[in-house]
C-alpha cells in the first residue's frame, strides 16, 4: 500500500517538525523525573515477525522502580508513545496497525492469525482504542497475566485480524479520528 507509506512518511515528518521543541522539553523533564535517560528502548515484534527497537519516553523512576507521577501523566495521554513517530518515519511502524508487542505473543501466533504479522505495527488500532485503559483493567485482576493471555490478547488478535481483512486508507483515517476523539 504505497498510499499508506506516503501518508506515514509525510505526516510523521510533519508531526516531528511540529513537536520537536515540545518533545525535547518533555524529554528533559522526563530525564529529571526518572533520574536517567528519558528514552525507553525495547525490542518488539514487527512486520513479518522481525524484531525492531521501539522508542518511548521512560515513565518508571530509575531509583524506585515505580511509575512516577509524571510518568502516569505521560501514559494517560499517550505522550510516552510520541517518539514512535521516528519508528514510523523509519518505516518500522505505521500510524495504524496492531500495536507492537514483546516476544512471546504475536510471533507465536499460528494459522490464520499469523496474517497479523504481515501488517506493520501501528501507533494506534481498534484494539488499542478498546484497551486504552488496559493497565488499569489488569491491575484490578487477581491474575493479570492470565487475564491478558486468556481474554485480552485473543480479543486483540481478533480485532487486528478484522483490520487485516478490512484495511483501507479510509479505515485508517477513521481509526486515527477515533483515537483523537478518545483523547478529547
Amino acid at each position: 500500500m504505497k498510499v499508506k507509506r506516503i501518508f506515514d512518511f509525510t505526516f510523521s515528518i510533519l508531526l516531528i517538525l511540529i513537536l520537536v521543541i515540545p518533545l525535547l522539553f518533555i524529554w528533559v523533564i522526563t530525564c529529571l523525573d526518572v533520574k536517567s535517560n528519558g528514552f525507553f528502548l525495547q525490542k518488539r515484534i514487527g512486520q513479518f515477525g522481525k524484531p525492531f527497537t521501539i522508542y518511548k519516553l521512560r515513565t518508571i523512576n530509575n531509583e524506585t522502580g515505580k511509575i512516577s507521577k509524571w510518568g502516569t501523566f505521560l501514559r494517560k495521554y499517550k505522550i510516552d508513545e510520541l517518539p514512535q513517530l521516528f519508528n514510523i518515519l523509519k518505516g518500522e511502524m505505521s500510524f495504524v496497525g496492531p500495536r507492537p508487542d514483546i516476544s512471546g505473543y504475536y510471533d507465536t501466533l499460528e494459522g490464520e492469525n499469523r496474517k497479523i504479522l504481515e501488517l506493520k505495527p501501528g501507533l494506534t488500532s481498534e484494539a488499542s482504542i478498546k484497551y486504552a485503559n488496559e493497565e488499569e483493567l489488569l491491575n484490578q485482576k487477581e491474575n493479570p497475566l492470565q487475564y491478558n493471555d486468556d481474554i485480552i490478547f485473543p480479543d486483540k488478535v481478533q480485532l487486528n485480524l478484522d483490520y487485516y481483512y478490512n484495511r483501507s486508507f479510509f479505515l485508517d483515517c477513521k481509526i486515527i479520528f477515533k483515537t483523537i476523539k478518545s483523547f478529547l
